[in-house]
Order: structure tokens, then C-alpha cells, then sequence
């Protein structure tokens, strides 16, 4: 690789390709900005063996999960420092629990333009450990049921305890949305809160457009209407909102996916130290599965991915809690629509406004 200038083309031309990749961003970009170390990053990351070696595997291209939780807390349980919780305005670390509120299944093609669809997080659906529930519960419900299994048997080292509890819960939420999706499930990226935050915070902020006004004190959105600059700690409050929106957890899923094309506009126009902070904070708060291979990634990646929500049926109430009906054979239908033809790119270069 050329020194100076030729570097800095050579890294720019690869982070391009990189950039769309918002929530695992923090690492999919690391593969490309420092390809020729890539072992020395991938030291640094979390590995998950929640995908067994012989899992059944996409014919088609591949198919990446990436999970957001809510949970406050890091990778090994330990709460955040004070001063962080305070500039995320999400409460306190023993909010959240581990329900993984962000799903979305990120097809890669042989060829053409890679998709992301959403899974809306309140969908009702059968879970891998039995029953029904939400689809964003998985991880959660599965993570106590190991917790408590070994500590019948006589484990209560709490960092153990949270390991194997976590493993468990990306065991089951791999399996529930592969089942519910009838897609297998190649690779997984997993993100907490924090990592939202790290993202932006790396970056010096990102760019979003609203079409108006709002106002939320459970998530801390105070935001005017239009184009705007948010700092860190907003733009975590707008991924969290979901009171005051016209179409509630529907309008979240957007307001995730305008700042996926955030974090995509912003690492294009980001100098080289920039990226590289970004990558450096948010590295502690992503999990990969054993088999992910960064630098084949980044050599395969295509220039392009496009969005969509996966469709439901309307809400429900049951048992107290509000739910997404869904019809599995439309939602199936599609997602084999989507990895066949993805829906066509927003029009212009500007920042999409959402609600």
C-alpha cells in the first residue's frame, strides 16, 4: 500500500464501500479501514459461538442478524460509568433488560444490491424456548432460564453467569428469528445501547431530517422540525423514540433506519482519525459470531444496500401487553421478494425526513 496520499484513497475507497453498515458500522468499517490488520482487530472483538460450524447456510447469498439491545449495562454486566449514563439520557443501568429491540436481517446477494429488513421488536410469534411472546424477548427469557439453570447447579461467579447467560440468548434469538423468517442465518452482529452511542459519539454526530416538531421525556427527543445536527446523546434519544409518533414502534424502525443512512453519509465526508475513533470506542460494545470473516466481508460488500420493514397485520392486546399481529406466510413471502428484488433506492442525495 502506497504511504500519504495513495493510503488515504485506498482507505476512503474501501470505508465507501463500508459505510452503509450503521449498526455493525464500528466493525464492518474496522475490516476496511485497517485491512492489512485485520487480526489485530478482530482480537479486539467479542466473539459469540451462538452459530454452530454446521448450521444450515444461505444458498443465496448470506444473511447477517443484527441485534440492538436495550440493555444498559456492558459486555460483562458491569454498570456503565455514571458520567456516560448521564450524556445517553437513558435512564438508569438497570433499565432495559436484554430485549433485543433492534432486528434486522441484512441480506448480501451474489450479486446486486444488499437489503436490510427490519423486524418490527413487538411482533408475536413462537419463540425457540417454547410458547409465544415477542420476538425481541428471546434473547431475555432465554438468558435468565441459563442464569438460573447454573446456579442450580452451583456456578454464581456473576461474570460467568452473564457469559453463558448471553450466549444462551443469542443461541435463541438466532433460532427464533430464523424460524419465524424460515431464513438461515449466517453471521450475527450484536450491539448494545451503549454502541448506538459510541457510534455516534466517534463520528461528531450525524445529520437527520424531521418533517416535524417533537417532543418526548421518556426517550429525551426534544427536536425542532428539518434538517439538523444531533450530538451524541441525541441521537440515541432519536433511535429510542417511540411515544408521539404517528405510527409508534413502526416509526422507531424508521427513525433506525434514517440513521443507518446517517452513519453512512457522515464515515464518507469523515477524515481518517475520525473513523478510526469510531472504531476504537464502539469496538467494546460489538459481538461477532466465531465465523465471520472481516476481510472477506470487506472484499465482498457491496456498494449499495437498500431498506424495508418486514409487513404485520396490525396491533393486539394480549395478556396486558401490546403486540404486532403477523401473518408468517406473507412476512416470509416478503422477505424472499426482498432478497430477489430489494426495493428501489430513496431518490436524491439529501437527508430522507422521517416522522
Amino acid at each position: 500500500m502506497q504511504p500519504g496520499g495513495g493510503y488515504h484513497r485506498t482507505v476512503f475507497r474501501v470505508l465507501t464501500r463500508l459505510a452503509w453498515a450503521a449498526l455493525s458500522a464500528a466493525v464492518l468499517a474496522a475490516s476496511a479501514f485497517a485491512w492489512t490488520t485485520v487480526s489485530t482487530i478482530s482480537t479486539g472483538v467479542e466473539r459469540s459461538y451462538a452459530i454452530p460450524a454446521d448450521a444450515p447456510r444461505s444458498e443465496s447469498g448470506r444473511n447477517i442478524l443484527i441485534m440492538g439491545l436495550t440493555t444498559r449495562l456492558d459486555l460483562h454486566g458491569e454498570p456503565l460509568p455514571d458520567d456516560v449514563l448521564r450524556r445517553m439520557q437513558a435512564g438508569e443501568s438497570d433499565r432495559g433488560g436484554y430485549n433485543a429491540n433492534t432486528l434486522i436481517l441484512l441480506h448480501i446477494p451474489v450479486s446486486g444490491p444488499a437489503v436490510a429488513m427490519s423486524v418490527p421488536r413487538d411482533n408475536l410469534v413462537p419463540l425457540s424456548s417454547g410458547g409465544e411472546g415477542k420476538i425481541k424477548e428471546a434473547y431475555g427469557r432465554a438468558k435468565v432460564a441459563e442464569e438460573d439453570r447454573l446456579r442450580a447447579a452451583g456456578t454464581h461467579d456473576r461474570r460467568e453467569l452473564e457469559r453463558a447467560g448471553r450466549e444462551a440468548g443469542r443461541r435463541a434469538q438466532v433460532r427464533t428469528v430464523s424460524s419465524f423468517l424460515n431464513q438461515p442465518i449466517d453471521h450475527l452482529v450484536e450491539i448494545s445501547l451503549i454502541g448506538f452511542f459510541h457510534i455516534a459519539e466517534g463520528l461528531g454526530g450525524v445529520d437527520v431530517c424531521l418533517r416535524n416538531a417533537t417532543k418526548d421525556p421518556l426517550s429525551g427527543a426534544d427536536f425542532p422540525a428539518g434538517p439538523q445536527h444531533l450530538d451524541a446523546g441525541q441521537a440515541l434519544s432519536f433511535v429510542r423514540q417511540r411515544h408521539g409518533l404517528p405510527d409508534g414502534d413502526i416509526g422507531r424502525t424508521r427513525r433506525q433506519q434514517a440513521f443507518l443512512s446517517a452513519v453512512t453519509k457522515r464515515l464518507k465526508g469523515a477524515d481518517v482519525g475520525a473513523v478510526q475513533a469510531m472504531i476504537d470506542m464502539a469496538k467494546q460494545d460489538v459481538v461477532l459470531d466465531a465465523g465471520f470473516d472481516l476481510a472477506e466481508f470487506a472484499r465482498d460488500i457491496p456498494t449499495e444496500v437498500r431498506f424495508d420493514t418486514l409487513p404485520i397485520e396490525g396491533g393486539a392486546h394480549l395478556g396486558g401487553l401490546d403486540v404486532n399481529k403477523v401473518d408468517q406466510a406473507k412476512v416470509r413471502a416478503k422477505v424472499t421478494e426482498l432478497a430477489t428484488a430489494p426495493p428501489p433506492p430513496p431518490p436524491g442525495d439529501g437527508i430522507p425526513c422521517v416522522d
